[in-house]
């Protein structure tokens, strides 16, 4: 139920951006770069990264939604579920279990993460430019979930569906496109 007593109760994240324009556009364009722009990860292993930060914030409505992206981009479905219940024992390609893990760590525990958490990550192969997207994929969505659940936003797993295959489709830039028409 949103707490933005001017927005119908059932509100989704589009209809908050509709209402509040100004700081939306924006964020939607840092949304396509850090989510779809180049970078050593592929579209499906950012939405991965996102919707495993937002499984352990627990924030349902971003955790389905970049779940259903992320499967649509080609992670295996129950992938994220198992990762978030247990990182070390999920079916997760071993190049992308110290990305998590450090991923997990900043989220959790930030002032903890240290010279080590990065080289694991380095160890499986990855570069500094894919750790700098790692971190702006968990920086980017550990915001998100705070504005989700500080408005109050909830979604069915019909809605995150829609709006999960709807990301694969359009991406965030199209989201952005739907709010220049309007605005």
């Amino acid at each position: 139920m949103s707490y933005l007593k001017s927005l119908p109760a059932e509100t989704r994240l589009l209809e908050v951006f509709r209402a509040y324009p100004g700081p939306a556009r924006p964020l939607l364009d840092l949304h396509e770069q850090v989510m779809r722009a180049e970078s050593p990860f592929t579209p499906g292993e950012r939405e991965l990264i996102a919707a495993y930060v937002s499984g352990l914030n627990g924030c349902d409505y971003c955790h389905g939604i970049h779940t259903i992206t992320a499967e649509a981009f080609g992670v295996p479905e129950g992938q994220l579920a198992a990762a978030v219940r247990d990182l070390e024992s999920a079916p997760v390609d071993e190049k992308m279990r110290p990305v998590l893990a450090y991923v997990g760590k900043l989220t959790r525990t930030p002032s903890r993460v240290t010279d080590a958490d990065a080289d694991a990550v380095f160890a499986a192969g990855w570069d500094e430019r894919a750790l700098h997207d790692a971190v702006l994929v968990c920086a980017l969505f550990n915001f998100m979930n705070r504005m989700v659940e500080g408005v109050g936003l909830s979604a069915d797993a019909a809605y995150a569906e829609v709006s999960g295959r709807r990301l694969r489709e359009v991406g965030y830039a199209g989201l952005g496109k739907v709010l220049a028409e309007e605005g």
